[in-house]
């Protein structure tokens, strides 16, 4: 049908570092399994663990998670998700049709009786009658304690109970907190996560740690080529420096980059290559600290082929991933990015494309075959240098795993199927529609892609342009406060308020239409939106033929000078039905985000007698 596609800088887009001999006996560290336990953190240095795996039952799958904090020796909050069992962050597995019934208790720490009061959320107004029992969908005060929870890159609707996060707030008083939604049979097989999502406490809370990975299963069967190779979950996160007051080491005599920092205490982007980072990284909760950056452990067999999801749930820190075998950058197969394989939707043929890197800012995800290094290899994992910008987080080189081969490195914890099923032939349980005294049952669902047409062969019916500005108070001083904005053009220009009652951008279900993107900031954005994915037509008005969706996406940094702005061209599908109600996007570096730099939009439903459009 389609010649092969060709893949935009943006989305694939490292230097040497001493690998680590792994002892073979040596064993993974494990999170305490006593559920009163402090979110688990490895030492420097140790093999990555495996998030546990929860995986659905005759089409469903259950969870109790408790949300929790702690301050470190550091004095850094701290925030986790863990089970009943101590299982800390665990992998979320279901099948297209399966339902997940979350139960969420906040068990973060109250606020002071006496601390000042977060903003009100939405237009709820908290009864003064202490013993009335709160309703968490309604919104409220919200406080540093306050979260809730986004299933990022699902098409599932906004609603309460599910995947709506403008008004949705449970406070640490508050009972479990059920989540319960259906994964469409028509979701795309592959990666996908869950974070916090409060306005104004994100970062924080993102920052802290608190996110998991999602994964719907089948990725075999839109693409054969990787069936039953064994896989592994790899969670990219940051978190504030654990030596900020340490310089940085050199190989050289060229003296150090002067630190320079945001309003939000982040070092901005030295433009060398290398300096203090912004934050610091972990695998797997394996930190990997500034400015020794020991490295993590990554175990692997001779002769194997691994399939790697990696989730960058980084707060602000961008991610250019690369395999090193002896200091030479490696091919690594990628299949998939967003949980979309690259498949045209299933209407082209299967294809592994290989790259030396792969870029991630933070939210997306990437998943990519690699081959085992040979024997007596010095094998890394690393991230290259991201220019984000003169006034973006410094995000330099560095290692985060070796790569060693050991005879006796455990059998990774999921292997895909071998013999894939063919679309609507496997019996699998009907989906448990969503309400709360569904039960299970058991049919057979076809698990084929959507019929409705590729979403690069539909012609939009409107065109609209957004832009990213910010304004600092001092334009001179980069510690001054900034305001940030996420503006559609012809609207007054002002930061989110989540107390706003009309959207930003109305539209009807059935609709597709194109986003032109633009950056007029001096550091790089990723553009993300809630509910829906997007292709990406343009990347600074060059014409691409990408053969997959996204559902983050970057926007380069202008310059200060260039008369055009950078920008972006995304069609947009609003097609689903699943998808009508509002919700937001925002740029996903977090600290943007709950400085303002968000919209909402409403997705309103098609009448019975209206034709749809773009269906076909």
């Amino acid at each position: 049908m389609a010649s092969v596609r060709k893949l935009s800088v943006s989305a694939f887009v490292f230097c040497s570092f001493a690998a680590c001999p792994l002892r073979a006996q040596e064993s993974v560290a494990k999170p305490p399994k006593d559920p009163a336990s402090s979110c688990f953190r490895a030492a420097e240095g140790s093999a990555v663990p495996e998030p546990a795996d929860l995986r659905s039952q005759n089409g469903v799958l259950r969870v109790d998670l408790a949300f929790r904090d702690y301050r470190d020796a550091n004095g850094t909050m701290r925030y986790c998700y863990i089970t009943e069992s101590g299982d800390v962050a665990p992998n979320l597995r279901l099948h297209p049709g399966d339902t997940l019934i979350l139960r969420l208790k906040n068990e973060a720490t109250p606020p002071a009786p006496n601390a000042s009061s977060g903003s009100q959320h939405s237009n709820h107004t908290a009864s003064n009658d202490s013993n009335a029992k709160r309703d968490p969908c309604g919104g409220g005060t919200m406080t540093v304690s306050s979260t809730n929870l986004h299933f990022h890159g699902l098409v599932i609707p906004a609603t309460c109970h599910q995947d709506e996060t403008l008004k949705t707030l449970i406070q640490p008083a508050d009972t479990a907190f059920e989540y319960r939604f259906q994964i469409p049979p028509t979701q795309p097989a592959g990666l996908y996560w869950y974070h916090p999502h409060p306005h104004g406490f994100s970062k924080a809370q993102v920052l802290g740690g608190a996110s998991g990975a999602l994964i719907v299963e089948g990725i075999e069967q839109a693409n054969p080529k990787i069936a039953a190779l064994p896989e592994r979950v790899f969670v990219v996160r940051d978190q504030d420096l654990v030596h900020p007051d340490a310089a940085p080491t050199h190989a050289d005599s060229m003296p150090a980059p002067l630190v320079m920092r945001d309003a939000e205490g982040d070092i901005l982007n030295s433009g060398t290559d290398g300096g203090k980072p912004a934050k610091d990284l972990s695998l797997n909760f394996v930190p990997v600290s500034f400015p020794q950056y020991q490295p993590a452990r990554i175990a692997m067999r001779a002769g194997e082929r691994q399939l790697w999801r990696v989730l960058n749930a980084s707060a602000i820190t961008y991610l250019d991933l690369q395999v090193l075998f002896d200091d030479k950058p490696q091919l690594v197969g990628v299949v998939a990015l967003d949980g979309t394989p690259l498949n045209e939707n299933g209407a082209v043929a299967p294809r592994i494309l290989w790259q030396s890197h792969v870029s991630l800012p933070p939210a997306a995800r990437a998943e990519f075959v690699v081959k085992t290094p040979p024997s007596g290899t010095k094998a890394t994992l690393v991230t290259r240098s991201v220019d984000t910008g003169p006034a973006g987080e410094n995000d330099p080189t560095r290692p985060l795993a070796a790569i060693v081969v050991t005879p006796d490195a455990a059998e990774p914890r999921s292997t895909l199927p071998a013999a894939p099923a063919q679309p609507g032939s496997a019996a699998r349980p009907t989906p448990v529609p969503v309400s709360f005294t569904a039960t299970p049952k058991h049919a057979a669902i076809p698990l084929g892609p959507t019929p409705r047409a590729w979403l690069g062969d539909v012609k939009p019916i409107r065109e609209r342009k957004l832009y990213f500005f910010e304004e600092p108070q001092d334009p001179k001083n980069p510690n001054s406060p900034t305001k940030f904005y996420i503006t559609v053009e012809g609207q007054q220009q002002k930061v989110f308020d989540p107390n706003a009652i009309a959207p930003n951008i109305t539209v009807q279900q059935g609709d597709v239409e194109d986003w032109v993107i633009e950056n007029r900031t001096q550091e790089l954005h990723a553009f993300h939106i809630h509910q829906i994915h997007f292709l990406l037509t343009e990347w600074n008005k060059i014409p691409l033929d990408e053969p997959f969706l996204r559902d983050t996406v970057n926007v380069a940094y202008w310059d200060g000078l260039s008369p055009q702005y950078p920008s972006v061209r995304l069609r947009m599908d609003f097609r689903n039905p699943q998808i009508v109600g509002t919700f937001v996007y925002h740029c996903h570096l977090l600290e943007h985000e709950d400085g303002g730099m968000m919209g909402t939009i409403r997705v309103k439903g098609v009448a019975k007698n209206r034709k749809q459009p773009n269906t076909h």
